[in-house]
This record gives C-alpha cells, sequence and structure tokens, in this order.
C-alpha cells in the first residue's frame, strides 16, 4: 500500500500506479526469473540423460531416485528453482487483493473518500476494486488475463517439452484460472496479472 501511494503520488493515476508497482515488482524478481531461465534450460539440456536413467532403473525406484540426484548433482541443477518466482509472487498477490479491496486501510489512500476521488475510470475500466462478473469489464479482463497467461506459458515452455502432456494441461489451467480471476478478482488485480504477464513474455524473450 505505501508503494503504491508513493508511485499514485508521482503519477496521479490509480491504473497507472498499478502498471508501474506491477514493472517494478518484475524488475524485483529478475535475478530469480533469470536463475528460473537457466534452471529451465539445464533441466532439457539433460533429459536425454534422464530418460536414460529412468529406463535403466524402471523397476528400481529407489535406485533411480538416487541416479536423478545425482544427476542433478553433477549438472548443478536445482528442480525447485523454477518455482521460486511463482512462489515468491503469492504472498505479493495475496497482500495486493487486500490493498485493493480497501486501499484506505492499507496506507494507499488517506481515507475512504480520497480514494473514490481517484478511482473513477481507467481506460474501458469504470472501477479498479470492483469485480467485473459477467460484464464488459469482468469478461474483458478475463480474456486480457487468461489470454496473456495462455501466451506466456506458451512463450516458456522449451521447444522440445511443447508436445508433452503435462505442460500442456498446465498452460490450459493457468489460462482457465487467470479468465476466472479476471472475472471474479478486483479489476486491478487484474490489471497486475496481465501486465505481468507480459512483461514476463518480453523479458523471456530477451533473456533467451
Amino acid at each position: 500500500g505505501n508503494i503504491l501511494n508513493f508511485i499514485f503520488g508521482l503519477v496521479h493515476n490509480y491504473g497507472l500506479a498499478i502498471i508501474l508497482f506491477t514493472i517494478f515488482v518484475k524488475l524485483c524478481l529478475l535475478p530469480l526469473t533469470i536463475k528460473q531461465t537457466k534452471s529451465t534450460k539445464a533441466m532439457q539440456d539433460i533429459q536425454p540423460k534422464l530418460q536414460e536413467i529412468q529406463k535403466k532403473y524402471k523397476d528400481k525406484p529407489e535406485k533411480q531416485q538416487q541416479e536423478i540426484m545425482n544427476l542433478y548433482k553433477e549438472a548443478k541443477i536445482n528442480p525447485l528453482a523454477g518455482c521460486l518466482p511463482l512462489l515468491i509472487q503469492m504472498p505479493i498477490l495475496f497482500g495486493l487483493f487486500a490493498v485493493l479491496r480497501e486501499p484506505w486501510k492499507f496506507g494507499l489512500f488517506p481515507s475512504q473518500d480520497a480514494f473514490l476521488a481517484a478511482d473513477t475510470s481507467f481506460l474501458w475500466l469504470k472501477s479498479l476494486t470492483a469485480a467485473g462478473g459477467f460484464t464488459l469489464q469482468g469478461l474483458s479482463m478475463g480474456i486480457l488475463s487468461g489470454g496473456s497467461a495462455y501466451i506466456m506459458q506458451k512463450v516458456m515452455t522449451p521447444g522440445d517439452q511443447d508436445q508433452a502432456q503435462t505442460m500442456k494441461t498446465m498452460t490450459y489451467v493457468m489460462a482457465a484460472m487467470s479468465f476466472y480471476w479476471g472475472m471474479t478478482f478486483p479489476a486491478g488485480l487484474a490489471v497486475y496479472w496481465t501486465v505481468s504477464n507480459i512483461f514476463q513474455m518480453g523479458q523471456q524473450i530477451v533473456i533467451n
């Protein structure tokens, strides 16, 4: 709330403040994102060896697991590194959800009246606090959130895993969840999520 308040004081536009806050968060997470990309690439490189171990020790699960861990250690890979940026973003999302619902309680605006004066409209959105539901605001933010999540997952999926059923399922699940969030959560949160996905796409292309 205090960070958003500082940004709002510079730009005097509630929607633009949320967009700049999103970019600020993504820049803070950039070192982790680079680590995640390197980890994903390294996992892609060891796939032939991984499949060989799985085939060789298919009847010995304990030995298979041990050999896989040795392979990770040898390649200096942490299989959980790819989850770090997403895990760290979750408390930010929860916090932002609370701030956008009642911004005057968390230092963003001094009072509810000051908030109502600022939350007039942004682009085609009537309010950044209200959830759209089955309205133009809700459906448009659902489509933007879901569509950007789908494209982002496609951009981040390694080429040789593109047809993997697990990755396909994750892509569709993330897109469906993002569509639902865009419709039912405060519009400001959908703006954050959409801008975050778009920024992530560009960031991924540059890092690659």
